[in-house]
């Protein structure tokens, strides 16, 4: 690769400045350089992917397909740039600290319990978490942007260790105002008959429950609507116009309570694992192996 050749970092955070600032003299009072500077920057830009980026119309700047392309990518790296400065900030802290990644789910449902807990046993370290999907966090933990990870798939990678950590399963849950609430079994037949609320295609449950379900024939459910939080989904069901397939350990409490009724479906559990997962580059971290050892502790009933 001509390394050469690659756009200077300024030179793409000026263009995003363009963009997002609204024209060239709100950039540069954003990177605090003057006009002149900020349009010789793009102008260099331009010339290294041999492209024009910008055209004025109207007296106003907009981006050409090309500049879309570049301003995107814009966008990405100088996101990363910020998310790599901070995780090394967190390097020179030293070893009393732990960046965590989790999915959506088990940050909604079981990391608050657990972060208390931590910190009442060890007031000394300190866990930085992040909320991401599976896969991302997978992503995280094989480039060293996370040391340790609590996920709903199992990561595959060489450079990262996983451990069982908690059996789960994937219900269908309703209502009790819900005309199913009162159906001792569903047929496998009877699934595309319903409407269902359920999480994003990219989450964790979500992948789990179409491969399940594909596997026994059912391809195509009705879904009304796809929610990022499990929760929302929840407060949604009672109003008994929909169904959903959750996890088991975060409507164990609504069911035993009567908020929420399990339907069971005839011939199929959705069973499946929750991860802990990280690097070999951490298996002598201190905050790492603390936190291990709490969770094993604390396993939910």
């Amino acid at each position: 690769m001509e390394y050469k050749k690659l756009p200077d970092l300024k030179a793409l955070a000026t263009l995003r400045e363009i963009v997002e600032r609204g024209g060239v003299a709100e950039a540069g009072r954003a990177l605090n350089i003057g006009q002149p500077a900020v349009t010789k920057r793009l102008r260099a830009l331009e010339r290294c992917f041999d492209i024009e980026l910008m055209v004025r119309e109207a007296g106003r700047l907009r981006l050409t397909s090309a500049g879309e392309r570049v301003y995107a990518f814009s966008r990405l790296v100088m996101d990363h740039q910020v998310e790599l400065l901070g995780d090394l900030k967190q390097l020179k802290a030293g070893r009393d600290r732990l960046r965590l990644a989790v999915t959506q789910s088990i940050g909604e449902h079981l990391l608050p319990d657990l972060l208390l807990a931590f910190a009442d046993a060890y007031p000394d370290y300190r866990i930085d978490s992040r909320v991401g999907y599976s896969r991302s966090i997978h992503t995280r933990l094989a480039t060293g942007l996370a040391d340790l990870a609590l996920t709903e798939i199992q990561p595959d990678h060489p450079d990262v260790l996983v451990q069982k950590w908690l059996d789960d399963e994937l219900v269908l849950v309703c209502s009790p105002k819900h005309p199913l609430a009162n159906r001792d079994m569903l047929l496998v037949a009877e699934i595309p008959e319903q409407t269902y609320v359920l999480r994003e295609r990219e989450s964790s449950m979500r992948i789990t429950l179409d491969d399940a379900l594909s596997d026994i024939g059912v391809d195509d459910l009705p879904i009304a609507m796809e929610v990022g939080s499990t929760d929302t989904i929840v407060e949604m069901l009672e109003r008994a116009r929909h169904v959903s397939f959750l996890p088991l350990f975060a409507v164990e409490s609504a069911i035993s309570e009567g908020e929420l009724c399990q339907v069971r479906i005839e011939g199929l559990r959705i069973r499946r694992t929750l991860w802990i997962a990280r690097t070999r580059a951490n298996l002598d971290n201190p905050v790492a192996e603390a936190f291990i050892k709490l969770i094993r502790e604390r396993v939910p009933d």
